[in-house]
C-alpha cells in the first residue's frame, strides 16, 4: 500500500472525516477480499495546520503577492509530509486548492487535486450544470469552473458578494467542529434560491457534507429535491484507488 499524507486542520472536523473515510474504505476493500481482523489500512501521516492562522493569511483575489505567506504555510506542511515518506498527499480542504499551483512549488511528491476528482464525479452524474458552494475564496475563484468545463460541465457565474458572504457566514456559524442541528435546513434554503433544475450542487467546502450524515461517504446523492456532489468523498475515493492500486492488480 502507498503511504498517504493528509494536510489537515482546515478545519479539524473534516480532517477527522477524511481519516475515518480512508480507514473504513480500505477496511471494506480488504474485507471484500476475505481479509481477517484487524483489517489493513494504508499508512497515513497527518500534518495539521492552524486554521486561525491560515484564515488570517488569506490574500486578495487577483493579487498573487498577497498570498505568499498563506502559500508558504501549506508548502511547508507538504514538505513535512514529503520528508515523512508519503507517496502522495491530499489537502483535506477545498479552499487551499485555489492556491495549489503555488503550494506545489518545490514539492516533488504528487498532490491529488480535489478539482480533478470532483469534476470527474460531477460529469459521471450526467449533469451539465453545476452550482459551486464553499468558502468565499472558493466561490470567488474560477478554479472549479475551469476544470468542470474540461469535463463538459458549466459552472454557475460568480454569485453576488452578498450571497458569497452569506455562505461564508453559514460555514462559520453552522459548521464549526461539525454540523449544527439547523445546518441542513439553512443550506437547503440557500440551494432553493440558486440552483436551477438539473444542476449538480457541489458541496465544495469539506465541512458542508457533514450536514448530510446519511450520505457522508456518497460521492453523489439526492436530498431535499436536489442532486449533490460530495467533493470530499470523491477525493477520498481517488486517494484509496491510488493507495491500493497494487492490491487491486494483485
Amino acid at each position: 500500500m502507498k503511504k498517504i499524507g493528509i494536510l489537515g486542520g482546515v478545519g479539524w472536523a473534516s480532517t477527522l472525516d477524511y481519516y475515518r473515510a480512508i480507514c473504513e474504505g480500505a477496511g471494506r476493500f480488504f474485507a471484500d477480499r476475505g481479509a481477517g481482523s484487524p483489517l489493513p489500512v494504508p499508512p497515513v501521516t497527518i500534518e495539521s495546520v492552524v486554521q486561525a492562522q491560515t484564515r488570517s493569511l488569506r490574500g486578495r483575489p487577483g493579487d498573487e503577492a498577497s498570498w505568499a505567506a498563506f502559500d508558504a504555510v501549506f508548502r511547508d506542511a507538504m514538505l513535512t509530509l514529503e520528508r515523512a515518506g508519503c507517496d502522495f498527499a491530499l489537502i483535506a480542504s477545498n479552499t487551499p486548492h485555489a492556491r495549489l499551483h503555488a503550494i506545489r512549488e518545490g514539492v516533488i511528491m504528487p498532490i491529488l487535486s480535489i478539482f480533478d476528482t470532483t469534476a470527474e464525479a460531477t460529469a459521471a452524474t450526467g449533469a451539465t450544470r453545476a452550482l459551486v458552494l464553499g468558502t468565499a475564496v472558493t466561490m470567488q475563484a474560477r478554479n472549479y469552473a475551469t476544470v468542470l468545463a474540461e469535463y463538459g460541465v458549466s459552472a454557475n457565474e460568480t454569485l453576488p458578494d452578498t450571497d458569497i458572504a452569506e455562505m461564508q457566514a453559514m460555514i462559520d456559524e453552522d459548521f464549526h467542529g461539525g454540523a449544527s442541528a439547523s445546518a441542513q435546513d439553512r443550506l437547503l434554503r440557500f440551494c432553493a434560491r440558486h440552483a436551477q433544475p438539473g444542476t449538480a450542487i457541489l458541496l465544495a467546502c469539506t465541512e458542508l457534507p457533514l450536514a448530510f450524515p446519511d450520505h457522508i461517504d456518497d460521492v453523489s446523492f439526492e436530498a431535499g429535491g436536489f442532486l449533490f456532489v460530495n467533493p470530499s468523498a470523491a477525493h477520498v475515493a481517488a486517494a484509496l484507488d491510488l493507495a491500493l492500486e497494487d492490491e487491486r492488480i494483485g
